[in-house]
Order: C-alpha cells, then sequence, then structure tokens
C-alpha cells in the first residue's frame, strides 16, 4: 500500500525524519524561548524599582541574543558534539547546512531543531543569572560575561548531564529537563557572581519595591505556561511520557504557588502576590528534574515541600546565615533556583519510577529506580545507589560553577568594573543608557504606599505624615 503523498519521503522530509514529532519540537523550542523573551524581559522590567526596569529588561534581551550566536560558533557543538573529554565536546560550527538537515542523535529530528531547542535552555539559564545580578552590574561587564560562562560553565555540565557520553549521563543521574544543567546553575553562579559583583546601593537593598506587579504577573504567566514546552519536550517526540511531563508540571506549581501563599498569609497575615510568584517558580524548578518520571501524586507532594523548603530558607534562614545576608542576590535566584533545584534532584533520586524511567530513556527497567521504589520493590541498593548519583550530581554541577564563575568574575575585574559606580547606581537607566522605562516624575518613594519590600519578605514602612493645612 503507498504512503499518501504528503507522507511520502522526499528530499526535505527523509524517511526517518517524524513531522508530527519535529513539529512539537519547534514549538517547543519556542514556547521555552517565549519564557524568556518576553516573560523574563517583562518579568525583571516590572519587579524592580522603577529606575532599573531598562537595565534589568535589556540584561535579559541581550543575553538571549548573545547566546544564541556563541551556540552556533562553538556552544552546541562543546555540549553534544564530538568528544574532547568525558566532560566537554570540542569546539565547532554549527551553521553547515551538511550538519544542519541530519538526523540528530536521539529522536527523529533533524540537528536545526536540536540546536534551536536545546539553545533556548541555554538562553534562560544565562537570563537566570542576571536575576541575582539585577541593580549594579555593569552592563559592559554583563556582556562579556555572557559568553565566557556559556563557553566555560554551561558547556561542561550540560555535555556531563544530558549528552550520552556525558560521565553523568553514562552513570545514570536522571536530569528530565534542567533541574540540574539550567537551574541548579543558575542559581549557584548567580549568588557566586552576585558575591564578586558587590551588593546594590544601600538605598535600593533598603527599599526595592516593584514599579508594576501586574506586569510581573504577566511575565510570570508566560514563564509558567512556558513551562509546558520546557518539560514537555525532552523527549523528543510526542508521546505519552510528554503529555505526563506537562501535566506534573503544572500540578506540582500550582501546589508549590498554593502553598507558598498559605505560609504568607500565616507568618505575615497577608497574600503577598510577589511570594505567589516565587512560590510558582520554585514548583516549576523542582519538578523540571523529575517531570515525566514521576507519578502525579508524588509531583504533588514535590509541590508541597518545594513551597515551603525555598520559603523557609528565603523568609527564615537567609536572615541568620552570614553568608546568605552578606550577598545582595536581588531575585532571591539561590533559594528559588539553587534550592529548588537541589531539592527536586534529590525527589527524582526518591520519587523516579522505574517503567517511566524505561519509557523517557528507552533502556532496562533496572537502570533507573527511585529509592522509594527501590524500598517497595526489595531492590533497596539499586534505590541507594540512584539517590547517590543525584547527590554526586548536585555536588559537581555546585563545584563547576562556583570554581568556573569566580574565575571568570576576576579575571574580568582586572579590565573592566563589575559593579556600576555610585553615581549610575543612584541613577539607574538615564545614566547607563540614557533611557527611561516611564516617562512619569519620581520612583515609586513618595507615593507609594506598599507593604511588600523586595522578594525576601514583608516589611512594615510608615508613609509620610501629612502636611498640615495652610
Amino acid at each position: 500500500m503507498e504512503l499518501p503523498v504528503n507522507l511520502r519521503p522526499d528530499p526535505a522530509s527523509p524517511e526517518w525524519l517524524n513531522k508530527g514529532d519535529n513539529a512539537w519540537q519547534l514549538t517547543a523550542a519556542t514556547l521555552v524561548g517565549m519564557q524568556s523573551v518576553p516573560g523574563l524581559v517583562i518579568l525583571y522590567g516590572s519587579i524592580v524599582k522603577k529606575k532599573w526596569a531598562v537595565n534589568s529588561a535589556f540584561m535579559a534581551l541581550y543575553a538571549f541574543a548573545a547566546v544564541l550566536v556563541c551556540w552556533v560558533g562553538w556552544g552546541y557543538q562543546m555540549s553534544f558534539g564530538v568528544e574532547l573529554f568525558n566532560f566537554l565536546g570540542q569546539p565547532n560550527v554549527a551553521m553547515e547546512q551538511e550538519f544542519l538537515l541530519q538526523r540528530t542523535f536521539v529522536g527523529y529530528l533533524p540537528n536545526a531543531t536540536m540546536v534551536y531547542f536545546q539553545f533556548v535552555f541555554a538562553a534562560i539559564t544565562l537570563i537566570l543569572i542576571a536575576g541575582a545580578l539585577l541593580g549594579r552590574m555593569n552592563f559592559h561587564a554583563w556582556m562579556l560575561f555572557v559568553p565566557l560562562w556559556l563557553t566555560f560553565s554551561y558547556t561542561i555540565t550540560c555535555y556531563s548531564i544530558w549528552n550520552p557520553k556525558g560521565w553523568l549521563a553514562q552513570m545514570g543521574v536522571i536530569d528530565y529537563s534542567g533541574g540540574f544543567v539550567i537551574h541548579l546553575s543558575s542559581g549557584v553562579a548567580g549568588f557566586t557572581a552576585a558575591y564578586w559583583v558587590g551588593p546594590r546601593a544601600t538605598n535600593d537593598r533598603e527599599r526595592f519595591p516593584p514599579n508594576n506587579i501586574l506586569l510581573m504577573l504577566a511575565g510570570a504567566g508566560l514563564l509558567w505556561m512556558g513551562w509546558t514546552g520546557f518539560n514537555g519536550g525532552d523527549p523528543y517526540m510526542v508521546s505519552t511520557d510528554a503529555s505526563l511531563a506537562v501535566l506534573n508540571t503544572h500540578v506540582c506549581t500550582a501546589t508549590s504557588l498554593l502553598t507558598w501563599l498559605v505560609l504568607d498569609i500565616v507568618f505575615f497575615g497577608k497574600p503577598s502576590v510577589i511570594g505567589a510568584t516565587q512560590g510558582m517558580i520554585t514548583g516549576l524548578v523542582c519538578i523540571t528534574p523529575a517531570a515525566g518520571v514521576v507519578q502525579g501524586w508524588a509531583a504533588m507532594i514535590m509541590g508541597v515541600m518545594s513551597g515551603s523548603i525555598p520559603w523557609y530558607t528565603m523568609m527564615v534562614l537567609h536572615k541568620k546565615i552570614s553568608i546568605l545576608k552578606h550577598v545582595d542576590d536581588t531575585m532571591a535566584v539561590f533559594h528559588t533556583h539553587a534550592v529548588a533545584g537541589s531539592l527536586g534532584g534529590i525527589l527524582t533520586g526518591f520519587f523516579s519510577h522505574p517503567k517511566l524511567c524505561r519509557i523517557f530513556y528507552l533502556v532496562d527497567e533496572d537502570h533507573y529506580i527511585g529509592l522509594a521504589y527501590g524500598l517497595h520493590s526489595g531492590r533497596v541498593k539499586a534505590g541507594f545507589k540512584q539517590m547517590g548519583i543525584q547527590i554526586l550530581g548536585i555536588l559537581f554541577v555546585i563545584v563547576v560553577n562556583v570554581i568556573t564563575t569566580s574565575i571568570i568574575c576576576l579575571l574580568l575585574g582586572r579590565f573592566i568594573p563589575l559593579r556600576l559606580n555610585e553615581d549610575e547606581l543612584q541613577i539607574g537607566d538615564d545614566a547607563i543608557h540614557g533611557e527611561e522605562a516611564y516617562a512619569l516624575w519620581g520612583d515609586g518613594e513618595k507615593f507609594d504606599g506598599s507593604k511588600h519590600n523586595s522578594v525576601y519578605g514583608l516589611e512594615e514602612f510608615p508613609l509620610a505624615p501629612p502636611k498640615a493645612e495652610a
């Protein structure tokens, strides 16, 4: 029986190409791209003080563009190309049509689709790092930091964990969609970079009200819905596992948001919109390494934990641990990404279901098994082994990012100031870019009656007393 004309192989659609998978992969990649542009561009530009709106949004937009050029120039091949070491590939371009039209290393897709899909993940990682540096990093230093960090840090963790030849991948680490490669990396790197760059101006650390909470919610909404492609695209095919990953993602996220919201109400007396947004983010991050390899009830438990443990580290431990108080992490990236990413990685090692791992990895059931199922089935040793591999992966990502980020910042600091000067810190956007976000007077100081001060919690600030009538 002959195939329909639209399904017959031809030079544009070779026999190995699955058109449905390819269409979904391109769609998923675009959803992830929209998490950054415009999602995080809007979120960053609105959650900061008015005078930093342009600078914060533009740090994200610049990173998106710069990463793409570096990615096709050398980054993709260093992450997924020919092995140089068991943690890094050989630098090479990914722009030749002969390479881009060939079948990629996994699935029924061309290399061009895989290069695009993996680019948007690399880009959002750098943009998440920017969240820790908003409100004081020299933009020229940021322009150099982005390609350097992508080249010497991201490629190492990506190759080690996601490339089938990487040493952690061969050990059997489970990182479904980037809990380690993206979120733990960005959380640790952002916190480390924030240490070397230094803090915001004192008045900004004490008072940093969002300039537009409604726009912040719009950016957060794009981030949440875009995660459908973030986790749903990682099987590299239109599969039942992709559907499960999407559903688990939203269940965990909703549960995490509600958990954070309840804790804010119980301990601070008010339902914080910024707090709910943070709970949403920690839920998205926590489920990412596990999305398609855990059951729905496990995703809900992970949501409760991702809405409470990062809340505790941010609201309680942050005020007690000296290093956390000392480092000015503007968007609390350490808590929302490093803590939540590590938590997700550990819970993945506990809840991952052997059947779901087999469906995702297309390997024997014995290769991956969470500790919970190892205890239940009598394969205790295998369950503890998986947990050990997950912890090893966390430690590896932390060490790599602390070292590489520190070296990059120290080297850059020898040639260009990492932090803006005091005049620029006081003026903000107009001094840096010669542009301002709003044609309105004031910076939200005299007319702002909000009690929500920054992402770290709820504090009372008395309003200025009314002027006496003449």
